[in-house]
This record gives structure tokens, C-alpha cells and sequence, in this order.
């Protein structure tokens, strides 16, 4: 029997794999990882482990003996080359490994910028693996300077390491705004005002004309013909799903792997889980970059491998963590037409965003009561009224027991 086989070895290749045999399935599990470590979390990367406070140990999402013990045979360090679907094989170099079912858990790839403008220097680094990371370490010295481009959630974490540490950190973003494409311009002002609270110069609407140095980065001339001295330089423009093989092998691919709402590709004896696939959602066809979707994704897919036939939900959340503040989001904000900002004490937050009154999503800035209210509610496909959540007379746990079902009439 040719059992599973999983390509990825990341939170959603791990979720697969521990699900089936949780699941009680006893045919052989293979998970191939093209990195030469065990599955580990990602998020602390950028956050507790580049500063030191989260040890490798802790990175590993299982114990080394959970996978042995539960009979999951992984192969690190293995590329997949093609996956060959008449033969029902995946190759890694000289060594081919049969599938009953495959699922393709690859992941994606940081972007980076080209050679062109100064990407292949040394000193120019992203954030994606725990070799990106290793490789940067020994830069964060203080006093140095460190360009950041990019003003998103990795950018600004980075940037928060840097300035904790004692760099001097500049952090570019070419759109107006920081958080532009995923937050409202509430939750941009605050981390705005949080980072040069800091020390962090951030400098909106300049983009890199290109990164200057022989070998080596050392400068950096602006799309507003300013130059700055660099020591080193941190790209997190973004992410690209990792859809190559399957493109390869001729599967749909559509903004990721296109999977139906069970989380089977265009081929029946292939599944995709996490961050490479794509699935319908709203009338539309997205992915979600996120742990909580990398684990409800793979134990979906590995119960209907294993014999359920249940439609995913997706229910998505996120975290970052910068300084002293911790960013609970729930929900997807995308086709919002308003928002509602509620002021907390201290440096707490929170802005709700609806389409017309139907609440989509909430960002919570150090305000975890928020964060679970709007969470339980958007996740029960209800609402709370926007005039009664900016009442702040109004105690939050409260708000919860306002919450109505969302119908034509509420959302209208």
C-alpha cells in the first residue's frame, strides 16, 4: 500500500499528517520537506526567536519521538523534483515515492527583490525560513543601521526587533500608508505611532530606486532621490504561494493550487492544505496566510482523505506581536464600508470593520476581551451594532450578549 504522501513539511504538511493517524488511519504517512529540519512554527521567527527570547527547542511543532512513535516517516532536506500523476509518483532526485493520495502542503516563498535593483547583494535577507533568520542574526549589533522595505506585518515586527535591540532602523513602504493593504487607516496611525515611539523612522510613499555596494550592501538610493547608509537590508514585500510543481503536473492553479470546498484539487487523488491553495470563499476564490488556516485546513483535508466528506469553514484569525503589543484580528475586513474604532485603557484598541451593518472583522490592539467577542460573533454569523459598539458606556462583555443574527435587514 502507497499510503499518503505529503509534500511540505510546514504546519499544514504536520496537521495532515498527525490528523490521519488520529483519525485511525494505518497505511503508511510520508511527509517530504525540502528543509533539512523537522516541522517548527514560523511566526516566532520574526518575533521571539530573532531576539532571542524563543529557543530552537521550542520552534518544533511535536517532540522528535511523535513522529516516529506514530509511524510518520519524514524525509527532510528532500526537494520534490515532478510529481507524476499516470504513475501516482513523486521524484526527489534519484528516489521515487508512490502515493495513493497526495497532498501538497508547499507553502510559499518570500519575494525578493531582483538582481537589478540591488537583490543579489549579501546583506539583503527576507524572512520566510529558520535559515533566513540564522543567516541574519549575527547583523542585529547595536548602533548598526537597518533598512526595512516594506510595511506590512513582517516588515514591522522586524523593525520592532531591530529597535529593541538598539539598531538604528528605517523602514520604507511605497504605498501611502503603512498596513495599507490589510488594515483600516485607524490601525495604520496606531503602529504608526508606535514605532516612532520607538525610535523607528518610517518613511511612507518612497519606494527603493535600488540598493548601492560592491558585494556587499551598504546604501540605499530612494525613489525620491534620497540615499541612505545601510548595514544591512530586510525585504518583506510580500508572499508568493509555491504552485511550480503543481503547475508542472498540470493541475488548476489560480491565485495557489485551486482545491473544491473539501480540499481536493482538479485530480481526485490529489488534496492541497494551507497556504498554497486556493478555495471558494464569498463568491470569490482566495487564500489565507495564517497558522489557525495552515491547522483547520490540514485536519480537514486529512478527515476526508480518511473516508468524512465535510466542506471547510473557514474561520480566519491572526497575531503579531510588536514591543509591548500584542494584534489579535478575526475575520477578513475585505469589502468593508466602515469602520468603528473603540478606545480602550491604556495603549488598548480595537477597530471594527463592517459592510453596511454587518460586522466582517475587528483588529485588537492589546485588548483581548475585544478580540474574542468580535471573534465568537463574526464566527456565529452575527453582528453587533456599530452605534453600540463605539458606546464605550457600553462594557464589552456586554456586547456579546447585543449580538443578532445577520439578516437582509441588518445588513442593509
Amino acid at each position: 500500500m502507497s499510503g499518503i504522501v505529503i509534500i511540505g513539511a510546514g504546519q499544514a504538511g504536520a496537521s495532515v499528517a498527525a490528523r490521519a493517524r488520529a483519525l485511525g488511519f494505518s497505511g503508511p504517512i510520508t511527509m517530504i520537506g525540502d528543509e533539512p529540519m523537522a516541522p517548527y512554527q514560523r511566526p516566532p521567527l520574526s518575533k521571539g526567536y530573532l531576539l532571542g527570547e524563543t529557543s530552537l527547542e521550542r520552534l518544533f511543532l511535536r517532540a522528535p519521538s511523535f513522529w516516529k512513535d506514530n509511524a510518520i516517516d519524514l524525509k527532510l532536506g528532500a526537494p520534490v523534483m515532478a510529481i507524476d500523476r499516470e504513475t501516482k509518483t513523486v521524484k526527489l532526485g534519484e528516489e521515487s515515492v508512490r502515493y495513493d493520495q497526495l497532498v501538497l502542503a508547499t507553502g510559499s516563498s518570500a519575494r525578493r527583490l531582483p538582481a537589478a535593483v540591488g537583490g543579489q547583494l549579501d546583506g539583503v535577507y527576507t524572512i520566510r525560513t529558520l535559515a533566513d533568520v540564522d543567516a541574519m542574526a549575527v547583523e542585529f549589533r547595536a548602533g548598526r543601521k537597518l533598512l526595512i522595505v516594506g510595511g506590512g506585518y513582517i516588515g514591522l515586527e522586524a523593525a520592532a526587533v531591530g529597535a529593541k535591540l538598539g539598531l538604528k532602523v528605517t523602514l520604507i513602504e511605497m504605498a501611502p500608508r503603512i498596513l495599507q493593504r490589510v488594515a483600516a487607516l485607524a490601525t495604520s496611525d496606531f503602529f504608526r505611532e508606535l514605532h516612532t515611539g520607538h525610535g523607528v523612522a518610517i518613511r511612507e510613499n518612497i519606494g527603493l530606486d535600488r540598493l548601492t555596494g560592491v558585494g556587499r550592501v551598504s546604501g540605499a538610493r530612494l525613489s525620491d532621490a534620497s540615499e541612505l547608509e545601510v548595514d544591512f537590508v530586510i525585504v518583506g514585500i510580500g508572499i508568493a504561494p509555491r504552485t511550480q510543481l503543481a503547475s508542472d503536473a498540470g493541475l488548476v492553479i489560480d491565485n495557489g493550487v485551486v482545491t473544491d470546498a473539501f480540499g481536493r484539487t482538479s485530480d481526485p487523488s490529489i488534496w492541497a492544505a494551507g497556504e498554497c491553495a486556493s478555495f471558494s470563499l464569498g463568491g470569490g476564490r482566495i487564500r489565507l496566510e495564517s497558522v489557525g488556516h495552515a491547522i483547520d485546513h490540514g485536519e480537514l483535508v486529512a478527515q476526508n482523505m480518511v473516508g468524512a466528506s465535510g466542506p471547510y469553514e473557514a474561520r480566519p484569525w491572526f497575531w503579531s506581536d510588536q514591543y509591548d503589543v500584542k494584534l489579535q484580528i478575526a475575520g477578513l475586513n475585505a469589502g468593508h464600508d466602515r469602520i468603528v474604532v473603540r478606545e480602550g485603557d491604556g495603549n488598548s484598541r480595537s477597530v471594527w470593520y463592517y459592510r453596511r451593518a454587518q460586522l466582517l472583522a475587528l483588529d485588537a490592539m492589546n485588548d483581548p476581551r475585544s478580540y474574542m467577542v468580535g471573534k465568537r460573533v463574526i464566527e456565529a454569523g452575527q453582528t453587533i451594532l456599530p452605534e453600540q459598539v463605539s458606546d464605550t458606556s457600553i462594557d464589552v462583555k456586554s456586547l456579546q450578549s447585543l449580538a443578532i443574527k445577520v439578516t437582509r435587514a441588518s445588513a442593509a
